[in-house]
C-alpha cells in the first residue's frame, strides 16, 4: 500500500516478488497521482487498484479501478464484478459466484469529468506541497518534521507531519491545529488494538506503533489557498 501517496520501495518489492514467484497487487488506492521512477503506482504488479471513495484524490461517491496489462485477467474481473453474467439475448445465467459491483453511469460520469481535471490538479498539488515544506522544514527545536521522500519518488496529493519528540503530546497537537482552523487528524489505530482482532495473532509491531503514536496528518488538497484568507 502506498500510504498518504508515498511509493513504496517498489524495487525492493519486486525483486522479493520474483524471487519467490508470487504476483504482487498495488494499493494504489491513495496514489493517483503519486510515480515512482517515473512510472505511476499501481502500474508495477499484476494489478493496481484505485479508490475513488469521498476523501479520496478524485471521487464518484464510492468504488474505484483496477489496473492491469493483462488482458485475461481484465476480463475476468469485469466478469466477476458484473455478477458473472453470461451473455445472453434474454437468458439470465451465471457460470460463477460473481458480484455486483458495477459503478453506476451516473457515478462514472462524474469520475470521469474529475479525471480529466487532474492535468490541473497536479501542478497545484505540487506549488503547495513545495510551500508547505518550506514553511514547515524539519525543526529538531520543536520535534517535529515533514516525512522523508524516497529520491525516486514523486509523491501526488497526501502526506503526512511526523512528530518526533512530542509522541505523547500528539493529541494535543491534534487540538491546538484544530482549534486554530488547521485540520489535521491522526492515522489510523492499528488492527491489533481494536476490539475485534485484539486476540488474534500478529508479530512485534514496535515500527507501526510508534508511527501510530507520531505521525499527524496535513491537509494536502489541491484546492486550498497557498496564503490565509484574511
Amino acid at each position: 500500500m502506498h500510504v498518504f501517496g508515498h511509493p513504496v520501495d517498489v524495487d525492493g518489492l519486486l525483486g522479493i516478488v520474483h524471487d519467490f514467484g508470487v504476483p504482487m497487487v498495488e494499493d494504489a488506492a491513495e496514489s493517483l497521482g503519486s510515480f515512482y521512477q517515473g512510472v505511476h503506482t499501481g502500474t508495477f504488479g499484476l494489478l493496481g487498484t484505485l479508490s475513488f471513495n469521498g476523501n479520496k484524490t478524485i471521487t464518484t461517491g464510492g468504488g474505484g479501478a483496477i489496473l492491469t496489462n493483462d488482458a485475461q485477467l481484465a476480463r475476468a474481473a469485469k466478469h466477476l464484478t458484473t455478477t458473472a453474467k453470461v451473455a445472453h439475448r434474454w437468458e439470465y445465467r451465471h457460470d460463477q459466484i460473481g458480484f455486483n459491483y458495477r459503478l453506476p453511469n451516473l457515478n462514472a460520469a462524474l469520475g470521469c469529468a474529475q479525471l480529466e481535471q487532474l492535468p490541473d490538479c497536479w501542478p497545484r498539488s505540487a506549488a503547495f506541497t513545495s510551500a508547505t515544506r518550506r514553511r514547515l522544514p524539519r525543526c529538531p527545536e520543536y520535534g517535529w518534521s515533514l516525512n522523508p521522500q524516497l529520491a525516486a519518488a514523486t509523491i501526488g496529493f497526501k502526506r503526512c507531519l511526523l512528530d518526533h519528540a512530542l509522541a505523547g503530546e500528539r493529541d494535543e497537537v491534534l487540538a491546538l491545529s484544530n482549534d486554530a482552523g488547521f485540520m489535521t487528524r491522526p492515522i489510523w489505530v492499528l488492527n491489533h488494538r481494536l476490539p475485534a482482532f485484539r486476540d488474534s495473532p500478529r508479530m512485534p509491531l514496535p515500527v507501526a506503533e510508534s508511527l501510530e503514536q507520531r505521525v499527524v496528518n496535513v491537509p494536502s488538497s489541491a484546492q486550498l489557498a497557498m496564503e490565509p484568507v484574511q
